[in-house]
């Protein structure tokens, strides 16, 4: 039997902003069968927004498939491509709210959440608040923004030694006298308020971030100024803030969703959020069910990776 494709590409037949307080807008959009099955895609980031693919996990004649644009990404406003726009009120307590305003909003009893990198991590975050509206969990990439994850990410003993040329060029982009804490020395230029200032560093942040995403080199996106802004500026916030977690992480929180089934999935070599995460959420929640795909890196849309995320939709069909 061969791999699963991704179902056809589809356009939504309805979408929206939703107004969730303190001057946020949130951009909606919902396609498939509007008498199908709800499901809501979280994407990853975070502030990495939607792509149109992203609709293809998904059985349309099944499924109603909900996405939207976390705030201050995508077609999300105000956008954090605008640097006088603050981040204050972006946090994973108010991603959360704003998803369970959204499942209001569109009169929605319960739903399968689906969440791959960071979205699983607001996909646990969501389910342990919420978890009586919640049908399923489909998860990819685990990442749990624990202190030991943020190190692989940042610090030269991690991915820096399987990425060494792109590490160089991340760690280069800030003088010496600053290296000891790359994290606040990008944050203090990606938060300057000159462009000559916080789009280089912008680019050189996000240069590190995309380059480990999948098994095999691939072209990162290209991205105007503002886009990359808003991706570097929210991704900056929630790594900075250790993703606005509680202090005692998202696995002591998995008894409220234990009941909840739920499939793992995480590519044997992923290099943005490492298998022990995945390994060490189904040690904590063995009920759920877990697959390593040997052959693939981080990316959803690998074909192993793909094959196990549909597999999971197909079987929450109705």
């Amino acid at each position: 039997m061969g791999l699963k494709e991704f179902y056809p590409p589809i356009e939504p037949y309805e979408s929206g902003r939703l107004d969730a307080g303190d001057g946020n807008e949130i951009y909606w959009e919902v396609c498939g069968n509007p008498a199908g099955k709800p499901a809501v895609f979280l994407h990853g980031g975070p502030g990495g927004g939607l792509l149109p693919g992203f609709r293809r996990f998904f059985d349309p004649e099944a499924y109603r498939i909900v996405l939207f644009d976390q705030r201050n990404c995508g077609a999300s406003r105000p956008s954090a491509g605008d640097p006088r726009v603050s981040l204050e009120r972006n946090t994973t307590p108010h991603l959360v709210a704003d998803i369970e305003r959204l499942r209001e909003h569109l009169s929605i009893d319960r739903w399968l959440v689906f969440g791959g990198s960071w979205g699983s991590t607001l996909a646990l975050s969501y389910a342990q608040a919420h978890p009586g509206r919640v049908t399923e969990l489909v998860l990819r990439g685990i990442y749990l923004v624990r202190p030991s994850d943020e190190s692989w990410s940042f610090t030269p003993t991690g991915a820096a030694r399987l990425f060494p040329a792109e590490w160089a060029a991340f760690r280069d982009a800030i003088p010496a006298a600053e290296r000891h804490d790359l994290i606040t020395a990008y944050g203090r230029r990606i938060g300057d308020p000159d462009p000559a200032v916080h789009i280089p560093a912008a680019r050189a942040w996000m240069g590190w971030e995309f380059s480990a995403n999948t098994l095999l080199p691939v072209d990162p996106p290209e991205l105007g100024d503002a886009d990359i802004l808003t991706f570097a500026r929210i991704t900056h916030h929630y790594i900075s803030n250790g993703g606005f977690l509680p202090e005692e992480g998202l696995l002591a929180g998995i008894d409220r969703i234990r009941r909840i089934p739920a499939v793992i999935v995480s590519g044997r070599y992923d290099m943005k959020t490492p298998p022990d995460q995945a390994w060490d959420l189904h040690q904590a929640w063995p009920e759920a069910e877990f697959h390593i795909v040997e052959d693939a890196g981080h990316g959803g849309s690998e074909p192993g990776i793909r094959h196990r995320l549909i597999d999971a939709t197909d079987r929450f069909r109705p």
